[in-house]
């Protein structure tokens, strides 16, 4: 069975064809600029073929159109007949209250889908039109199923998902801690249960979700208690772009101050603050760490913001889950960056916490154990792999069905 998973903004389309009798990824590429002037596509295989074209993609069913050329084409193509597709799997971000786990698209689907677009603007929005494009382009004989990154999250008691504001705006507008990151986060926890060889539901873990866009999460038993990023993915620690969690009144106070309206308060919170707000140089975490080498004492202070308030974190989900039996770090920079991982758990000596340098460095950008054989608790870099979950899911659900 081969699934294509797809993963969809409002301009953007990501795709990965999965083959599940051995879960190896087949070929994978992306359409960008959707709708914009110089869009392209980009296509690799897992032999090692490439291709990328500009090519007009007014919608995302131009967008599908291409991905169905690429995967048929005579020299990187890696099927020769569409049938070979038996699902297609969508990552969806907010599936709010009403997606509490994966499920096969019927209309009623996307019409939950669609009423959450307050919630997520610009990516429900672009899973929408996704959704409806793959349809126009694969017909309706290939099943669909949408994954939720929320969905994992949906375990949080209500003391963690609530915000002290009146309980009237719960009511109205669903205005509560919904978490993202979630299918990372339950692909790494999972992991780290096999790598410890013990059953997950015996275990307290704390997963990193560490990049530009980053999150940390508490699992109990397999389920989620707590999570840093709340109603939208701007809450928890400082990222790329964004602030993370501040005053509330740093946002009514720089509004008046600089006369700006709540949308320009978002786009500078989203889009202006975190690594690059601080350092000046970059959201990259490569550029920050280069100009900190250089002496930019802009770059070392977001490094040294950024660690402590993953650190922050860390500690307070260890009080929350009362003890944690393993630590993991994930995606672009926790998987890549040895520095964030050995200053952030420095601050975890008082937890028992020890990290081995060497294997530290040794797990630059691949799965392995860091901590000491002395170390209170095993931390672990875990590659993460969201696109083989939504394959997963996708297979149980058309088998199913």
């Amino acid at each position: 069975m081969k699934i294509l998973v797809i993963n969809a903004g409002s301009s953007s389309l990501k795709y990965q064809l999965i083959d599940m009798d051995n879960e190896q990824m087949v070929c994978k590429g992306n359409c960008e600029r959707i709708g914009d002037a110089g869009s392209f596509i980009g296509h690799k295989t897992a032999d090692g073929r490439e291709m990328k074209k500009e090519v007009v993609m007014p919608d995302h069913t131009a967008a599908f159109l291409q991905v169905k050329e690429a995967l048929l084409d005579g020299e990187v193509g890696v099927i020769s007949d569409l049938s070979e597709v038996s699902a297609i799997g969508h990552r969806i971000v907010q599936g709010g209250a009403l997606f509490s786990e994966s499920v096969l698209v019927d209309e009623k689907v996307i019409k939950g889908i669609e009423s959450l677009i307050p919630l997520a603007p610009l990516h429900n929005k672009g899973h929408v039109q996704a959704i409806r494009g793959c349809y126009q382009v694969f017909g309706d004989s290939v099943p669909e199923v949408v994954v939720f990154d929320t969905a994992f999250h949906s375990t949080m008691p209500p003391k963690a998902y609530m915000y002290a504001v009146p309980y009237e705006y719960y009511e109205k507008y669903q205005v509560r801690r919904y978490g993202f990151h979630g299918t990372s986060h339950r692909y790494v926890s999972g992991e780290m249960a096999a790598k410890l060889g013990r059953d997950i539901k015996d275990l307290k873990l704390i997963t990193c979700h560490i990049g530009n866009g980053s999150s940390i999460t508490a699992v109990d038993g397999g389920k989620v208690i707590d999570t840093t990023m709340g109603l939208t993915p701007l809450d928890g620690f400082m990222m790329g772009t964004r602030s993370g969690s501040l005053d509330p009144s740093v946002v009514t106070f720089i509004a008046e101050k600089e006369g700006i309206t709540p949308g320009e308060m978002s786009e500078l919170l989203n889009k202006k603050s975190g690594l690059l707000g601080i350092s000046g140089v970059s959201s990259d975490d490569r550029d920050v760490s280069k100009a900190e080498e250089e002496g930019n004492e802009r770059a070392h202070l977001a490094h040294e913001m950024l660690y402590y308030q993953i650190a922050k974190f860390i500690g307070s989900f260890y009080v929350a889950l009362g003890g944690c039996d393993g630590i993991v770090f994930t995606a672009g920079l926790g998987e890549n960056q040895p520095q964030l991982r050995e200053e952030v758990c420095g601050y975890l000596k008082a937890l028992g916490v020890k990290i081995d340098s060497d294997k530290n460095l040794a797990s630059k950008g691949k799965t392995g154990e860091i901590s000491a054989e002395d170390s209170s608790i095993p931390v672990w870099v875990i590659a993460t792999n969201e696109e083989l979950v939504i394959a997963r899911d996708t297979k149980a659900l058309v088998e199913g069905k």
